[in-house]
Parts: structure tokens; sequence; C-alpha cells
């Protein structure tokens, strides 16, 4: 392992001025690829992991071989975490998640947080009390056991391989160099080259010898890409000043292309369609880098294109409505960001609604919606507006009738369906169907960071390493997405707690209690669903009250330390900051990169 890191680093330096040429090959690798001594890689490390544990907590706190431990600990983690987080992802999610605590489904028990952020909060920022310290530490090992001794159990195969990698990839794009993994110590791009050493490392004991006999030349492309990179981070990576937009257009961006390569090339791997990745994506910053499949309820995947066009035309008729005066496109106007542009839109007795109207572009990558995320899917969500007596205080009986007798229904219907009966589900199904080809992932960003174009300014750049790095956003508003769905599995969608004024002079807390109206859980009083940045350049106003106007606005309250930095009694904020101290140019430069993500779906004919 040393000799390989060694090389490595030497490669990286020898090569730092060589470009970048993504190698693709139409030649399978027909040979078997052994995967034994990957596997054995990441048990071995899994048991260092458990070991430096033990070690850790042999001293106390505030020892200064705690900080020491931490660290080995981590390192052998990250190098054990592809395989031990593939194979129990809630273990693994919990053994590396937020400190923040967590709600049993089951139960609704608040559980206190646990795990390595936890405990890298205990030893960087200190204790209040020592057995709360020492009880993180052996409940976080016994999790770290778990994984140890679960990975012997299962075969690495190169299907297993082959996923597993592709989420640590994502890892480090939206988790490592953002600063989510690490938050207090900052040892995020530290990290990130140790998940770059550990993929040569496994590469190297499973694929290289193959890949190198069929494809010499992406073989050494593909070295050449993981050295370069490494050599770009560095021996002392500065977390502030970092330049990860140059990281990942110039030198992330050309592995995960590579390894895109090598995968088609392997004969072993067989396609997917169950996960959230489009795995035939060269980046996770294409307009198909994930699957939307993934996103859709169980009971509407693949929706056919019959059923879309249903949908779509369901969704600007407003007799579906009980008063027949409101659609979906009522709040949600394609000419406004699929949002409406007004603090709050109106009911159907034209009182105003108590929350503003979120955007619809990209809605389907969320894994739940409303801004208290009381819906896991858009089926859910379209027929909560169906049944609201503040909408369309409707139902699909009411209605089916009526619109039957436009011929046009009729046809789609049959189309659609094979017949012209209306079942509830059958139209939630079309309208949600139709609101999951919203998206848009072309922005000036994309392009941009895809190395498509080279238009973006020195501010925007700037911007962006904000956005992931000093400002924070990206432990929230995780990337690429930019929306709450937590990477690398996308199964949960994370709610905050950030404590949004009432209005604009920032003097009194809004008194909507968010998810708390559902949960009735104090811990969760204030709490709202983390939105989408993408497009919020023309989704104005903002917040789930629309109380700002601007984005200038909205970063400003955040760099002020959200509700508890504008004085609010707030004792469960998840901000993970006080204040952010942001200069005047920091901030114009946040607002500037947010800018450049609009990308909204045009549409004609409605």
């Amino acid at each position: 392992m040393f000799k390989n890191l060694c090389y490595l680093l030497v490669f990286g330096v020898v090569l730092v001025s060589c470009k970048d040429v993504s190698i693709t090959t139409t030649e399978t690798l027909d040979k078997v690829p052994d995967f034994t001594k990957a596997h054995d890689y990441y048990y071995s490390n899994m048991v260092l992991a458990v070991n430096y544990m033990d070690s850790l907590m042999m001293v106390k706190v505030d020892d200064p071989l705690a900080k020491q431990y931490f660290k080995e600990v981590r390192t052998s983690f990250k190098k054990a975490e592809p395989y031990a987080s593939y194979l129990k992802p809630e273990v693994g999610h919990r053994v590396n998640g937020p400190a923040l605590p967590v709600l049993t489904e089951d139960t609704q028990k608040v559980l206190a947080p646990i795990g390595l952020q936890k405990i890298e909060e205990s030893i960087y920022s200190g204790i209040d009390d020592e057995k709360t310290y020492e009880r993180e530490l052996e409940l976080t090992k016994g999790l770290m056991v778990v994984l140890r001794n679960y990975i012997p159990k299962r075969t690495l195969t190169s299907q297993r391989f082959f996923i597993s990698i592709h989420q640590q990839l994502m890892r480090i794009v939206s988790l490592g160099i953002t600063g989510f993994d690490t938050p207090v110590s900052q040892l995020g791009i530290e990290e990130t080259k140790t998940s770059l050493n550990s993929l040569f490392n496994v590469y190297s004991m499973s694929l290289a010898h193959i890949v190198k006999e069929r494809s010499p030349e992406l073989n050494e492309d593909f070295e050449k890409t993981v050295a370069l990179a490494i050599n770009f981070i560095g021996d002392n990576p500065n977390f502030e000043t970092f330049d990860r937009y140059v990281f990942i257009r110039d030198y992330f961006n050309p592995i995960t292309r590579n390894w895109l390569a090598i995968r088609k090339a392997s004969s072993s791997w067989e396609p997917v369609d169950n996960f959230p990745f489009n795995f035939d994506a060269p980046t996770f910053f294409e307009s198909n880098s994930f699957n939307p499949n993934f996103f859709i309820s169980n009971t509407n995947k693949n929706p056919t294109q019959q059923q879309i066009d249903l949908g779509k035309q369901l969704f600007f008729d407003k007799n579906l409505s009980k008063n027949k005066d409101m659609a979906c496109v009522t709040c949600h106007n394609p000419n406004k960001g699929w949002a409406d542009n007004v603090v709050l839109n109106k009911d159907n007795e034209g009182k105003d609604l108590d929350r503003n109207t979120p955007t619809l572009i990209n809605a389907t990558f969320q894994q739940s919606q409303f801004w208290d995320g009381r819906s896991p899917d858009l089926i859910a969500q379209v027929s909560a507006v169906f049944t609201n007596e503040k909408e369309f205080a409707s139902s699909v009986h009411q209605f089916s009738n009526e619109i039957m007798i436009n011929d046009s229904y009729r046809l789609l219907f049959k189309e659609a369906n094979g017949d012209i009966s209306i079942k509830n589900i059958d139209m939630v199904k079309a309208i949600s169907s139709y609101i999951a080809t919203l998206n848009g992932f072309d922005s000036k960003f994309d392009k941009n960071i895809r190395a498509e174009v080279n238009s973006y300014t020195e501010e925007e750049k700037l911007g962006f390493n904000l956005f992931t790095g000093k400002a924070l956003c990206a432990t929230c508003h995780f990337i690429p997405l930019t929306n709450g769905t937590v990477p690398p599995f996308f199964a949960e969608h994370e709610k905050e707690i950030i404590g949004v004024p009432a209005n604009a002079n920032n003097k009194q807390l809004d008194e909507d209690v968010g998810f708390y109206a559902i949960s009735k859980i104090d811990l969760q009083k204030g709490m709202f669903k983390t939105p989408t940045v993408r497009n919020v350049g023309v989704t104005a106003p903002y917040m789930h009250n629309g109380v700002y106007n601007t984005l200038e606005e909205v970063v400003n309250f955040y760099n002020l330390g959200g509700g508890i930095g504008l004085g609010f009694d707030l004792p469960h904020q998840t901000l993970p900051f006080d204040h952010l101290e942001l200069t005047s140019n920091e901030e114009n430069a946040l607002v500037a990169f947010m800018n450049t993500l609009t990308d909204v779906p045009k549409i004609t004919n409605y």
C-alpha cells in the first residue's frame, strides 16, 4: 500500500502539466476480475478503524492523543467506507452522519446524536459531560463493529464493487470537500486524498492488470487523472481557500469519465436501474446524471409518454378544482420559474395560503414534498392538493363526468390507460408524471463545470467555492442537486431549523411551527424541508413565508447566523455556525453563483 501511495504521488508531480484525455474503448474486458484482495483491503481497514476506536476510548477527551486517534479512526473508516456503507447504508450513515438527534420512524423516539461527527464535535469543541462522551464512543464503536463483522459475510462482486465506488465518488464531491463529513475539524479535503488513494489501491488490486492488458491507454489515463487530483490537493489543503471549482472541473470529472470507460469496458458489469444514479453519465453534473425512476413512487415507475401528455393537459385545467377557478398552473407558472413570484398565493376563497409556493423544477429529485415535508413523493403531494379544502377541494368523482365530455380527454385517457374510465390514482399518476419531467440541469453552472464552455467569471467561481466551502451552504443544499436529499443513497430528505423571521426587519420569529404540527416533537418546532437552490434566481420571494424578496437578504440572514444570530431563542437550531463572517464581496459572489443555476424548462401552447 505504501509503495502504491509513493508511486502515485511521484506520478502526480511528474504529470502535473499533462492534459486530461478521456479515453473510451469498445473492447470488453472479458476476464473475470478477482476482487479478493480488494475485499480484504476493505475488511482490514474496518478492523483498523475499530482498533483505533479502542485506542481513542483509552484516552481523555482533552488528551492530545485524542485528536490523533480520531484522525486514524476516520482515515481507516474512509478506506473501508465504500464497501462497508454499501452493504449497510443505514449503519454507515449513522457512523458518519450529522451530529443531530435521530427520530425513529417506528417508535417516534428521539435518539441522542452519535457517530464520528458527534465525537469530532466533542474532541474539538469540548464536552459538558464525560459520561455522555463515553457513551458516544461506545455506541459508535458498536456500529462500526457491525460493519466490520458484516463485510466478511458478503463477497465483493464486480457489481457491488462498481456501485460502491460510484457512491464513494459521490461522497467526495457532495460530502467530503464541502465540509459535511468533518464540519469542525475540516479534515474533509485531506480525507478526499485518502478516498482517491483508496480508489487507486482497490483498482490496482482488482482491475488494473486486466485494463492494462486490454486497453493500456485507458489504464494509463485513469492512473494519471487520479494522480493529478491528489497532487492538486497537496499536502496541507486549506478548507477556506481550496479551489473546489477547478478541482471538480479539471481533476475530479476526468476521474469519473475514465471510471465510466472502465466500467463500460468490463464484461462483468450489468446495467442497473434501481439506484439514484444513471451509471452511464460521465460526471455527476450531466443533464441525465440521476435516474428519475429511483425517485418516482413504486406505483408509477416508467410512465408512458401518453400518461405524461395527459398529465400536462390536466395540469393546466381549472376544471379539476371544485370551484373551477384553480389549476396546478395557478401557483406553478412556467413563466415564473414554475412558482408564482408572490409572497403568498390565494386559496379558492381569495384568502392567503399558509406558505410560499415552491418551484416544481427538479421537484421529483426530492424525497419529501411541501415545505414541512409531510408528503413522501409527488403522488402523495398531488393527492393532497386535490383534497385540500383551501386548494382544489375536490375529488376525481366530482369532475370526471364533465371533463369526459371533452373529446381530447377521452382520447388521452384511452391512450394512457386503455379505456376512458377515470380512477383517482390514474389522474394523480398522470399529473405527477408530468411534473417529474420539469427538470433543468443545463444551467450556466452545469455547462462550465462540465468544461463545455469557459464563461464563468472570477466572482462566480468565488461564489461556488464559498457555497461549497466557507459559507457551508452545500452542507445542507447538497451538490449537485442543491436540495436536501442526502447523498449518496438519496433515501432521505433533510429538514432544518434555521429561525426564519416573520418579516424582513428581522425582529420577530415566524410563528409557523413547520413539521412540528405533524410530529408534535419539540425538537422539530420550526423545522422545514431544505429546498433546491437551482433556479433560485427566478423564484423569489424566499423562505417558507416569502419573507425575503432578494437573494442578498437571504445571504445576509445566513451570514448573521440565522435566527440565533438575530437574537431568537432557538435551542435546536441546526445551522452549523453562529455566524459566517462573510465580507460584502463574498456575499455578492454567493448571489452571483446562485444566479448561474438558472435553467427553467420552457413550454408553449398552454
